[in-house]
């Protein structure tokens, strides 16, 4: 008899085998990590390296030229002088953001709401509608806008008949043009995540706020909203960083009067050459961003964003 059938144990229990881990297969405990490599390597080869090549050109001598080349000489003077050059810009950019996030609130949590919770059969049709625009070019959905708000476009002209917009006035060229250009690009990032947290809202809750007698604004307030929150904070995250980077809508809508940070860095990347500063741009931009989300987050509450 063995010396397991002395203890107790019989022949052939789970405690006579210990599993041997199978011939070319990792560890289970290293599976997490080689699940993350491919990620990880992604993230460091085009996100780590090219902000730290980006920080060290932020620091380069900005009397540098491209035919003597930049000298690393540690300018951090580049940073200081970058913003008090442009700051104008910096603010353009976070107002206009700013405008077209509260824009998209006010029109994407009605649209979502109704396919969510009133939509029934016709849901995926309308959430077709609301993705489908996607599906074009960003530069032709802008362009588009031109047309629109063109002087001579039936918007400008239906405006100057109601007497809402002067016989000389105009939309095109001005900061009106580049937040609805911002407003309407961005919408979608607004609307799916608020219909993702409103499509899950039990209207059992409203119903039963109605029976305590509150009224459906107070229902509205004290149930949908904070239930929506996860959504509302995710949208508007998702709307205000491309929107207050974005130089595309400033180009093509507006004149240099309207021309938001993200036309400055590229000027000075593509157009001027002036790669020191324009780095330096970069780095206080998202310096700037982060920032702010941080302090939104904060004071939305960290558990909605998750």
């Amino acid at each position: 008899m063995s010396t397991l059938s002395h203890l107790g144990a019989p022949v052939g229990s789970p405690q006579d085998t210990v599993k041997a881990p199978v011939a070319g297969r990792p560890p289970r405990r290293l599976l997490p990590y080689l699940l993350l490599l491919p990620g990880a390597l992604w993230l460091t080869l085009f996100f780590a390296v090219p902000a730290f090549q980006l920080a060290a050109t932020s620091l380069y001598d900005p009397a540098g030229s491209l035919d003597l080349g930049y000298a690393m000489t540690w300018s951090f003077s580049n940073y200081p002088d970058a913003l008090a050059a442009y700051w104008p810009q910096f603010l353009r950019s976070f107002v206009y953001a700013g405008i077209a996030t509260i824009l998209a609130v006010l029109l994407g949590y009605p649209l979502a709401y109704a396919i969510a919770q009133k939509a029934g059969r016709w849901k995926n049709l309308m959430l077709v509608c609301v993705i489908a625009p996607m599906f074009t070019s960003f530069l032709v959905r802008t362009l588009a806008w031109k047309t629109i708000l063109s002087d001579t476009g039936w918007l400008v002209g239906m405006l100057r008949d109601l007497h809402l917009l002067a016989p000389d006035g105009r939309l095109l060229a001005t900061p009106i043009a580049v937040v609805l250009g911002l407003t309407y690009n961005f919408l979608p990032f607004m609307v799916l995540p608020l219909y993702a947290s409103l499509e899950r809202l039990d209207m059992r809750l409203l119903e039963a706020a109605s029976d305590l007698y509150a009224s459906p604004v107070r229902a509205f307030r004290k149930v949908t909203l904070p239930l929506s929150m996860p959504g509302l904070v995710a949208g508007t995250l998702l709307l205000f960083i491309p929107a207050s980077g974005d130089y595309i809508n400033a180009e093509l809508l507006g004149t240099p009067n309207e021309y938001m940070i993200g036309n400055v860095i590229d000027s000075a990347f593509l157009v001027r050459l002036d790669y020191p500063q324009a780095a330096s741009l970069s780095f206080l931009f998202m310096a700037v961003v982060l920032a702010i989300v941080f302090v939104y987050v904060r004071r939305a509450g960290t558990e909605e964003v998750l």
